[in-house]
């Protein structure tokens, strides 16, 4: 809105013409067009839409300001602004030239195959040009631009033309400078090496590194954590593992890991893995693109999931593309078989879940003046089925009647997607943060001396810093993916571990940061659910695999009934529910649930738990670390199987062939 009244009341400036308005409305529509641009990049993608560019904006803008000047001094006026429009003409030329030229360097340094924790100094990468000549457009006209309005503004002020033409030649040096550091990009010696010597390095790496395990994933922006959650038990198979992704900017949003890192975003591309020593790829989600990578037949694929629960999402059909499907436990395998997705039994293997060893056990009731309770209910699903979360119905019922237990610490760790598909979701959760807040504000006024010594936000600050140097690399506003596969080559050694060392640090200073009596809303990548289960006394969750994962620990939990079914079949439609207590939308039985919490001997479903832990994640002897290795190795070795007999299938048809060809060559085969 301000951006067009600007323009209108520029014309109306021009026209009559008043200096004062022209002036000021000019000034007005720079400022808002670059306000637009820091602040509301989505609108200006709008305006593009409608070809309402930054180019078009500026060109307006400076043709207004020129036929203000022309109507202000309407005498001998031709030869002196002719010049001007013709240096604005050259300037435009010239952010044409460099727009070319931004995306000739751009598509150079676009390579087919993308890398992390590989040395790719091979590909003769180099640090980016800087993003205000490379993907800011707008921005740099704008930039460039000013010195031209200015000038022009000026000349309308004082009536000489000298301070216009001096402001548009020092935009068109700037644009030539521009321009000419672009060209010295696409010199010979200054570009990466092109595509097909990429990939012909890419092979030549995957025949030195010879992968044998490897993990595939496609997914969104905001699914990385589907992959993330495999990557320590990957780095513990045997052999050697490798990650493929088929997203670029995926490659940045997996989490700190010491495995290499391949993205290859065609299916071209993909297919020369074919040729490597890669012999199985676990698959921790299903996607459209999924399918392109199952064509490879010399390398087996098995479907681990990302997460386990009573939901149709858990036996999905698409499994049954995969060569096997990795479970947890019995559970599993029975919802597959029951569901009848076409899984055959014998393709489903218990693997446990290996993430899960780093969960304590149950150790009897709080031993603090707290009773600390984790609310991680789950997102609201694709399906629009109200059962999906308890957010909505029920979300603040049950934080509203734990933040009236004075003797309760609430931990309240929503699921990242929260409303992304239901608005209600969103708002639900937003309020059930309100509440939490004031929660804590009441509760600071009642405990204000009852705060850690500085000395503990010190040590967080400093576990904080350490675990950031160890786990996330620095790059330059201007980064592009070239310039990130320079920097993130072959990691340290023993970083891996050092990583391991470090997160332990972090989680220890951070419970230790704040007092007994906060809650807390746990958001970000850390602390991760599990070292949340860790810290709880009990769990109020919905249907879903945190469920599952959290009876590792064998504690009590609660599942919230939002799907509009009698408890009774709740539990018998929901198998997880079993061993916990059942929560309806009005979270009356809070009160009961911290009661047995509290006296383990009100405990009902102690040994129910047990039972279903080991119905749901399988046996602790052998551990689930060792049971998903036992299943790798021998699905590589099916895969060594399946390319022996390729190999012997394709020995007899080699003379034959010869002799086909000897034919031919004496003449003695006709048509």
């Amino acid at each position: 809105m301000v951006l067009a009244l600007s323009f209108a009341v520029q014309a109306v400036g021009a026209l009559l013409p008043s200096v004062p308005v022209l002036v000021a409305a000019t000034v007005v529509g720079v400022a808002a067009d670059v306000g637009l641009h820091r602040w509301q990049r989505g609108v200006a993608a709008a305006l593009g839409r409608l070809h309402a560019t930054v180019f078009v904006r500026q060109v307006v803008r400076d043709l207004l300001l020129v036929t203000g000047l022309i109507r202000i001094e309407e005498q001998d006026y031709e030869t002196r602004y002719l010049a001007l429009i013709c240096g604005l003409l050259v300037f435009y030329g010239l952010h044409f030239a460099c727009q070319a030229l931004a995306v000739l360097v751009r598509r150079s340094r676009t390579l087919p195959v993308v890398t992390r924790n590989v040395d790719a100094s091979a590909l003769r990468l180099s640090a980016a040009p800087p993003a205000l000549l490379m993907r800011r457009s707008g921005q740099r006209l704008l930039m460039f631009g000013l010195p031209s309005t200015v000038g022009l503004l000026v000349t309308a002020v004082n009536g000489s033309a000298w301070w216009a033409a001096a402001g548009i030649a020092l935009s068109c040096v700037f644009a030539v400078v521009a321009v000419g550091m672009l060209l010295v990009r696409l010199l010979p010696g200054r570009r990466p090496v092109t595509s097909e010597q990429a990939l012909e390095w890419f092979e030549a790496w995957l025949a030195e590194y010879r992968p044998t395990v490897g993990m595939y994933f496609s997914g969104g922006t905001s699914s990385a954590y589907q992959a993330n959650m495999w990557l320590e038990p990957l780095a513990r198979l045997e052999g050697r593992p490798l990650i493929v992704l088929r997203e670029r900017f995926m490659v940045r949003k997996i989490a700190s890991t010491d495995i290499p890192i391949v993205c290859l975003p065609k299916v071209a591309d993909l297919m020369r893995l074919e040729q490597s020593t890669l012999k199985m790829l676990i698959h921790p989600s299903n996607s459209g693109k999924t399918s392109q990578v199952l064509r490879i037949p010399t390398i087996k694929h098995a479907f681990v999931n990302h997460g386990e629960s009573d939901k149709l999402s858990s036996c999905n059909p698409y499994a049954k593309a995969y060569d096997e499907v990795w479970v947890a436990g019995p559970a599993a395998r029975e919802r597959y078989a029951l569901a009848a997705v076409g899984v055959d039994d014998r393709d489903v293997v218990e693997i446990g879940r290996p993430q899960l060893d780093v969960i304590e056990p149950y150790r009897g009731a709080p031993a603090g003046a707290y009773t600390t309770v984790l609310y991680a209910p789950t997102w609201e699903g694709w399906d629009g089925n109200p059962g999906n979360t308890s957010v909505i119905e029920a979300g603040e019922n049950i934080v509203r009647a734990l933040l009236a237990d004075p003797g309760v610490r609430l931990l309240y760790k929503p699921h990242p997607l929260t409303g992304s598909v239901d608005p209600r979701a969103g708002a639900a959760n937003a309020r059930i943060k309100e509440m939490i807040r004031d929660a804590n504000a009441v509760r600071a006024a009642e405990h204000a001396d009852e705060r850690p010594d500085p000395s503990v936000a010190a040590e967080l600050a400093a576990r904080t810093a350490e675990l950031e140097r160890l786990t996330t690399s620095s790059f330059r506003a201007g980064a592009d993916d070239a310039e990130r596969m320079l920097l993130q080559g072959v990691p340290e050694a023993g970083r891996g571990a050092a990583v391991a060392a470090a997160t332990a640090a972090w989680e220890a200073a951070y419970w230790a940061s704040f007092p007994a009596w906060e809650h807390r809303i746990v958001t970000g990548a850390r602390p991760n659910v599990y070292a949340c289960f860790n810290v709880a006394d009990v769990l109020v969750s919905d249907v879903s695999s945190v469920i599952s994962d959290y009876l590792e620990s064998e504690k009590p939990y609660a599942v919230a009934n939002t799907s509009g079914l009698a408890e009774a079949d709740f539990r018998e439609t929901f198998p997880t529910v079993r061993a916990g207590a059942v929560l309806t939308p009005d979270a009356s039985g809070i009160p009961a649930l911290l009661e047995s919490v509290r006296n383990p001997e009100r405990d009902t479903y102690a040994s129910a738990r047990a039972e279903l832990k080991l119905h749901l994640l399988g046996p602790s002897d052998p551990p689930s670390v060792a049971r998903f290795n036992d299943a790798a190795r021998a699905l590589c070795a099916e895969a060594d199987e399946h390319r022996a007999g390729m190999a012997v299938r394709a020995l007899p048809a080699i003379p034959a062939q010869r002799d086909a060809g000897a034919a031919l060559d004496s003449g003695q085969v006709t048509g």
